[in-house]
């Protein structure tokens, strides 16, 4: 007694001709696009200018090393890029699905956005960041940081290829693994740093096609406050649960509201169910509940810092930017 397929492949094998190969297998590992490693790394480089366009990355790895005096830039996003050893450099950055690494690096200024950032006996390094997470730093000093500031038409999709948010920026939040006693290896620079100054726009004709813009207003990332000090405790927490347009609303208000006056502190976007709405808003929590009725819910928080609570009171909760729920926390 014998096995139907084992007969169907011996007849198979009858049927084709005595000098006809029997084709290999193919596998879909076989089909992908090779990748050439050194398509995706920058090495060696001194006094150059060099970029990657919008669509050349494409999710790749990047590796950057032993560069001097060079001004590189990545405008396309990532799955996580290392720099070694560079040496006086100017560096952006798009969005970094993972990680970060900055290694042995000296007198650089750096524009970027990632999931995870991290510094390694590194000394005097100047960093406009997005960081999804806490960033930290380790055996390094002089290091500086800011909060990203940067646009360009490709920019807001790349985020979303690399899974961030634009409103989960931890840029200031910094964990030292080595602090010295006496000694603060990282600082903030000042509030009215502009990272032209820094991080210039490119001037050669390839990357000049991207039409990049450092103003304040045009960034893809809400300019936060972060952890710097504050003249005033009196502050206002905006929250907007999630729809078809909550990520415009959020922006405008932001904007609507940094033009009165206010600083935003922080934003934040986060999954929600129903027992963080009833530890977040308490005895407000059941005017919310119904919003989540599909289990789970995104919301944006937006933490603003303001000189009065007069100017909180007055916030129209009846906005055209506000077409979703919105609560206003203010500190007694």
């Amino acid at each position: 007694m014998g096995c139907f397929f084992s007969k169907r492949r011996k007849a198979d094998r009858e049927s084709r001709p005595e000098n006809e190969e029997e084709r290999p297998k193919q596998y879909s590992w076989d089909q992908r696009e090779k990748v050439d490693p050194k398509d995706y790394m920058f090495s060696g480089l001194k006094d150059e200018t060099v970029g990657r366009l919008p669509g050349t990355v494409a999710g790749q790895q990047f590796l950057i090393q032993d560069c001097e005096n060079c001004n590189i830039y990545i405008f396309d996003h990532s799955a996580t890029i290392t720099i070694d050893d560079c040496t006086n450099c100017i560096i952006f950055l798009g969005p970094v699905k993972g990680s970060v690494f900055f290694r042995n690096c000296r007198d650089c200024k750096c524009t970027l956005a990632c999931q995870q950032f991290r510094v390694r006996d590194c000394r005097k390094l100047e960093v406009f960041l997005c960081c999804a997470t806490q960033p930290i730093i380790e055996s390094s000093s002089n290091i500086k940081f800011g909060c990203f500031q940067w646009y360009y038409p490709e920019l807001a999709f790349q985020f979303k290829d690399a899974g961030l948010s634009i409103f989960n920026n931890t840029w200031s939040d910094i964990h030292d693994f080595t602090p010295v006693s006496g000694e603060l290896n990282w600082s903030l620079l000042p509030e009215d740093a502009v990272v032209q100054d820094y991080v210039p726009v490119p001037t050669t004709e390839e990357l000049k096609a991207v039409r990049v813009s450092t103003e304040a207003n045009r960034s893809i990332v809400p300019i936060s406050w972060g952890h710097r000090q504050k003249s005033s405790d009196e502050s206002c927490l905006v929250v907007l649960f999630a729809g078809d347009y909550t990520i415009a609303n959020a922006r405008k208000l932001i904007d609507k509201m940094v033009g009165k006056g206010f600083f935003l502190v922080q934003t934040k976007e986060v999954s929600v169910k129903a027992e963080d709405v009833q530890r977040v808003f308490r005895e407000k929590a059941p005017d919310f509940l119904p919003l989540l009725n599909t289990g789970t819910f995104w919301m944006i928080g937006i933490l603003l810092w303001l000189f009065s609570l007069h100017s909180c009171k007055a916030l129209d909760k009846d906005s055209v930017y506000l077409q979703c729920a919105l609560i206003i926390l203010e500190k007694k």
